[in-house]
């Protein structure tokens, strides 16, 4: 008599079981938690810092080449800045061998500018070039507002009488702003005392000590900056006619006026 054969496993009972066999029990468990990302913290952000504002400064070469042949254009009357008026500008004086005034304040001004910018100031010129007419008075006087200058410097010289001699710096008084009280004060006596550290004698003619207060500059009058104006010479005299001829001579007020500015700036 046979006995009864076992009943086989199902096929899917054979699949189930194969998937579960040892070779691939870990197909049977749960896959591994992968790794929490690792988070970079952002780099701070850092606002550009502005560049610092360069000093600026007008200079101002008195009169100009073409004022002599715009005659009715110059005398036209502005005002001076203390309820009355004035000519709009004037031809300026010369040495007795005919050497013009504004074309040395024009040189002076350009190599002060050199100097200036080598130091990393910047210069605002009232006039650019020796062949035109003006501006006015008043005009030159509003420009230290218009830049919005940290100083002014009105560049000049004078026509005395022969003997009369040296420079001196010219400053509104009284004040009718307040940077043309202390703050004129303080620039003129930067410029007073680099022109004598450069050779050049205080005036023996006009001012004390250098300085010289003036209620009858319309271009100080107007100014709302620190404000002075350099009489550098008497052009009449003949040695300083000779002085202010030569272009060494130029170069040496051009570097005292530049010393002089760079000082007063050093102290604001």
């Amino acid at each position: 008599m046979l006995s009864a054969r076992p009943t086989p496993p199902t096929r899917r009972a054979v699949v189930g079981w194969v998937l579960c066999a040892a070779p691939l029990a870990a197909a049977c468990t749960a896959p591994p938690t992968p790794p929490a990302p690792v988070v970079t913290p952002a780099a701070a952000v850092v606002a550009p810092t502005a560049a610092p504002r360069p000093p600026v400064v007008v200079l101002d070469a008195g009169h100009n080449g073409g004022n002599a042949a715009h005659a009715a254009e110059i005398r036209r009357q502005v005002p001076d800045g203390r309820g009355g008026t004035k000519d709009c500008n004037t031809t300026g004086t010369a040495t007795d061998a005919g050497y013009p005034e504004h074309a040395f304040t024009f040189d002076v001004v350009e190599r002060a500018t050199q100097r200036l910018t080598a130091a990393g100031v910047r210069v605002v010129l009232v006039r650019t070039d020796d062949t035109g007419v003006g501006p006015c008075v008043d005009e030159r006087g509003r420009a230290g507002e218009a830049a919005d200058a940290d100083a002014v410097v009105a560049v000049h010289a004078d026509g005395s009488a022969p003997d009369d001699s040296g420079f001196h710096v010219a400053l509104p008084d009284p004040p009718l702003h307040p940077a043309q009280g202390a703050p004129s004060q303080a620039l003129g006596a930067a410029l007073r005392d680099a022109l004598r550290a450069g050779g050049f004698p205080d005036s023996d003619y006009l001012g004390h000590e250098g300085l010289a207060p003036r209620a009858d500059l319309a271009g100080l009058n107007h100014s709302t900056r620190p404000v002075a104006l350099v009489e550098c010479a008497n052009m009449r005299n003949p040695d300083e006619a000779a002085l202010v001829s030569s272009p060494e001579g130029r170069q040496r007020y051009a570097d005292a006026i530049a010393t002089g500015v760079l000082s007063y700036l050093s102290t604001t």
